[in-house]
């Protein structure tokens, strides 16, 4: 019985791996940032990481908006409908780089609520000009999030991995150079990784779209693209789609912007200490993605051919597949919990209160990845059911789910166990969180698979 699921986790890592490979690239440029800021001082890291927090909490609707296009890219594929495919694409395309004008100019906005929001004002002051910089990157990341979902909901989930790790070497070079002032950049500090975030994300852009243009497979819906394809019964259902997802990123990756401003105000030493266990956290959350992706698109797919009993059987051997996986990632980050912190830090800071300042964020975040750790579980059930009710085009529950679990479970625990358990109580709040959106996430899916066999039984 059990060989009836694993026989398709060949077919689940051929779609999942590149999309996690992708993201992973996007999450160790984030680290290399942080290495290379981490090495000026703390300081300087808990401003990178207040800044990117906030800027990714306008981020996250973005982003959640543009999963929209997969699930009809999906299904028009599994339907047979090839001429839908062009609409989707513009409409997709269209929508997504006027949202992305507006999260753009929203991101100047960023640092009054800083102040409002009580985070140390000489991290803010570090932060302000950080965030205008990057800030303006948001147009080019959703402009490529639109050529990324239609490949992904092609199952062509490799042109967007390769684009991703092109501009990403890209990133990590321009970003080493211009923070320390090395390979002929002038020294900018932390400003120096906000200006090469913003070069390769618009390079990143040009180069997803040749090799979309110019593949053979996706050549015949980039020739002719035009305002006169624009059609409104597809731009109300990419609106249908993706305002809710959008909003369920906020929910989801907007809590964990909050903990890092909760942190803040215990001060810099926690901040820090968040930021690295949030980091390691978000690498593994990367790969539940490819998973959550993978489910989308083979859902999407067996919706279009009205195949529910093999849908069904599909998303459980995903299932499986992430379950196993979540507990390699448990042992990971709780068996070397000890040697992961001191990625992130210097080890011979000249200054000894530096130094001392770098054991505090050491002793910290080895407490916080234990509870990093056990939420694996959770998290990566969360993103796969998530994924599965997307691909069977189900926003409105999960919107409802997401908000109750995060913001009416979640972030209260996580303020008031703050207070009572420190930082460690910031995390107590996320691990409950994403443990009730996991476990409503799934009845939803099962009732849904539930029903529609039946209906197509009858």
């Amino acid at each position: 019985m059990l060989a009836e699921y694993t026989k398709e986790f060949k077919r689940n890592l051929k779609i999942a791996t590149p999309v996690m490979l992708g993201y992973l690239g996007h999450v160790f440029v984030g680290l290399m940032d942080n290495i290379f800021v981490g090495k000026l001082d703390p300081l300087n890291l808990a401003a990178v990481s207040l800044a990117n927090s906030a800027i990714f909490f306008i981020m996250s609707f973005g982003i959640g908006f543009s999963y929209a296009i997969t699930p009809l890219v999906s299904e028009a594929v599994g339907a047979g409908e090839q001429s839908r495919l062009k609409k989707i694409l513009f409409n997709g395309l269209f929508l997504n780089t006027l949202l992305g004008l507006i999260m753009a100019a929203l991101s100047f906005g960023i640092p009054k609520v800083l102040y409002l929001a009580n985070q140390p004002p000489e991290v803010i002051n570090l932060a302000i000009p950080y965030i205008r910089i990057v800030g303006i990157s948001l147009l080019f990341v959703m402009m490529f999030q639109a050529l990324k979902q239609f490949s992904d909901g092609m199952a062509m989930t490799t042109y967007p991995m390769i684009a991703t790790i092109i501009t990403n070497i890209v990133n990590i070079i321009l970003s080493y150079g211009m923070v320390f002032g090395k390979l002929g950049f002038p020294k900018m500090g932390i400003y120096g990784a906000a200006y090469g975030t913003l070069i390769a994300r618009f390079l990143s852009v040009v180069v997803l779209w040749l090799f979309l243009k110019y593949m053979s497979e996706t050549a015949p819906y980039f020739k002719g693209l035009g305002l006169h394809l624009l059609s409104w019964p597809i731009i109300k259902k990419i609106l249908y789609l993706g305002i809710p997802s959008g909003f369920q990123g906020v929910f989801e990756m907007g809590i964990f912007s909050a903990t890092v401003w909760i942190a803040g105000t215990l001060g810099a030493i926690s901040q820090a200490a968040n930021q690295i266990a949030q980091q390691m956290a978000s690498m593994t959350f990367m790969v539940f993605i490819g998973f959550g992706v993978a489910a989308t698109v083979r859902v999407g797919n067996e919706k279009g051919r009205k195949d529910f009993k093999e849908m069904k059987r599909i998303a459980t051997s995903i299932f499986l597949q992430v379950f196993i996986v979540e507990l390699f990632f448990t042992f990971i980050l709780i068996a070397f919990r000890h040697q992961l912190p001191w990625i992130y830090m210097s080890t011979d800071y000249s200054d000894p209160e530096k130094m001392a300042e770098a054991k505090a964020v050491y002793d910290l975040s080895v407490k916080l990845l234990i509870v990093a750790g056990l939420f694996q579980i959770s998290d990566g059930f969360q993103v796969v059911f998530q994924g599965a009710l997307r691909g069977l085009q189900d926003v409105i529950y999960p919107f409802f789910i997401t908000l109750f679990a995060y913001w009416i479970v979640g972030f209260p625990l996580s303020l008031y166990w703050s207070k009572v358990y420190g930082t460690i109580g910031i995390w107590y709040g996320l691990l409950t969180g994403l443990s009730v959106a996991a476990f409503l996430l799934f009845l939803r899916f099962r009732y849904l698979a539930k029903k529609l066999i039946n209906v197509d039984d009858n």
